[in-house]
């Protein structure tokens, strides 16, 4: 074995494979667009074979940039943030980004701040913050901070560059499939009154009864959990025969106890009443009956994120106030057939 075997690979060793000066190298790996087509094959068909890895330290001296990523984090165990988390992880590593993640268990202005010196010692280029609660926005508008931030979850009221699905969207397009179905109410059970995307989803159920001449009920309040849905589920099973006929629940694991609390008081679901969720997380579609429910895209959100990022670190001014909104879908399933009023014949299945 030669000593050149012994060694990871230089970019003057991939200049001499690919017959190039190391400056040409040098512009390849910075995405010059003064190289020419042929050459910049004949470079990365070089890089490929001989399995060069640039060094991110001696690039950082030179462009003063270190390829990193950070994001801060809470309530990493709920399935959104979590989905989240990996989509923007997936979005980065694409980008040639590594991501160094900080989870802490609240976001306020002191967390943040001690978050933000972290990812300042340990060198990152710019910041995406999952700030779904009111108070994380709210704190996170009083950060003054030495790189570019993209918030994520905040809604749109947010005062930075954001990314949001729009859960206003969300929530209509679950109400208005219900009342589509023939229910002449919607009941709703929503998430923590602190959580902006609780809140835009109780905005958005709100709008479309009250534009269908509607009398908004109060909504009940759960905390994202199976159980808390179940609880909810107990007491809205009280209502059926007064009214109650459909239900759009904040999420699908709220919506996963409600199904159970209802079932438990012989209540059929969607024969009684019928049930729409959110986020349609993989176990969804094998729920009892299978949930309809409201998709949230979470690899756009994260490769729409890092793009927005990455604009605000080039300094494309075009990014300064952005505010990117990306529509959910509603997923049909079994728990919600079009609405027969009694007397109206008998319900499939």
């Amino acid at each position: 074995m030669t000593h050149s075997q012994l060694r990871p690979p230089t970019m003057a060793d991939v200049a001499r494979q690919a017959g190039v000066s190391h400056q040409t190298v040098s512009r390849v790996l910075g995405d010059h667009p003064n190289v020419r087509d042929e050459t910049r094959t004949r470079v990365q068909r070089a890089i490929e074979e001989m399995g060069y890895r640039r060094n991110s330290s001696a690039r950082a001296l030179v462009t003063r940039r270190t390829q990193t990523l950070g994001v801060v984090a809470s309530n990493t165990t709920l399935y959104g943030p979590a989905s989240t988390l990996f989509a923007l992880e997936e979005a980065a590593l694409a980008e040639g980004y590594l991501v160094s993640t900080v989870s802490l268990r609240e976001l306020t202005v002191e967390t943040l701040s001690e978050a933000v010196d972290r990812l300042s010692d340990g060198g990152v280029d710019g910041v995406i913050a999952l700030a779904p609660q009111r108070s994380a926005v709210a704190a996170l508008a009083e950060l003054r901070l030495p790189f570019p931030v993209v918030a994520v979850g905040t809604g749109s009221g947010s005062e930075v560059p954001s990314v949001n699905v729009d859960q206003e969207l969300g929530a209509r397009l679950a109400t208005g499939h219900l009342l589509a179905a023939g229910h002449r109410k919607v009941w709703h059970l929503a998430g923590p009154e602190d959580w902006q995307e609780a809140a835009d989803r109780t905005v958005g159920w709100r709008a479309a009864l009250e534009e269908a001449g509607i009398e908004p009920p109060q909504p009940l309040r759960g905390d994202w959990s199976p159980l808390s849905g179940y609880r909810a589920g107990q007491e809205l099973a009280g209502w059926v025969g007064r009214g109650l006929t459909a239900v759009f629940v904040a999420n699908d694991q709220m919506a996963l106890g409600v199904l159970r609390a209802l079932r438990e008081a012989g209540v059929r679901t969607p024969q009684d009443v019928a049930v729409v969720g959110f986020d349609d997380i993989p176990e969804s579609e094998f729920f009892a009956p299978p949930l309809t429910t409201v998709r949230q895209d979470f690899t756009t959100v994260g490769r729409r994120s890092i793009a927005l990022l990455l604009d605000l670190i080039e300094g494309r001014s075009s990014a300064g106030r952005s505010r990117i909104a990306i529509e959910p879908q509603l997923v049909v399933r079994a728990s919600t057939f079009p609405y027969l009023p009694a007397g109206a014949g008998t319900p499939p299945g």
